[in-house]
């Protein structure tokens, strides 16, 4: 393992080692790479306990840290990962949801742990940075209606399209 010069944190109460789990299984170019357990008993957790969790999650370095419940997930950070096409939006959204999350509005859904994540595809993107004015701005007015993205409708609106 190629030594790490930086890694994004995400505090768990005690769920890390389940998190980072789901969350390698979940997403592409996603893996555990080292389990940091307690040594002796200490105010953060028995011996042998769970402590850290190192991962690399779609290519980039994460520290999962049992930290207790004083400190939960905000919205302040959260995650967008770019999807392909229908299917692998479908595929993250329905994983995230589907394992004890919630939906939100514009591609947004929380995870079982209170992390937000943005499933976006990159159709939506282009949409909203299309040259013509109107064109992304009825992109806009239809992702706002959305929970899941639809591509078919972005694109349906891209085109001038009545929306449903």
């Amino acid at each position: 393992m190629q030594k790490r010069k930086a890694a994004v944190f995400l505090w768990f109460d005690t769920e890390a080692e389940a998190a980072a789990e789901f969350y390698a299984a979940t997403f592409p170019g996603s893996h555990v790479d080292q389990v940091i357990r307690f040594p002796g008993n200490t105010p953060g957790g028995p011996a042998g306990s769970v402590q850290i969790v190192e991962m690399t999650l779609m290519g980039l370095p994460y520290a999962l840290l049992n930290a207790g419940p004083h400190v939960q997930p905000n919205d302040a950070y959260s995650l967008q990962v770019y999807t392909e096409d229908q299917a692998e939006t479908d595929r993250l959204w329905d994983a995230i949801v589907g394992n004890g999350g919630e939906e939100i509005m514009c591609g947004w859904c929380k995870d079982r742990w209170g992390f937000r994540w943005q499933i976006t595809p990159r159709v939506l993107m282009e949409a909203l940075s299309h040259p013509d004015a109107a064109a992304s701005a009825r992109a806009q007015v239809a992702m706002m209606k959305m929970r899941r993205i639809e591509i078919a409708l972005i694109e349906a609106a891209l085109r001038g399209e009545p929306q449903p």
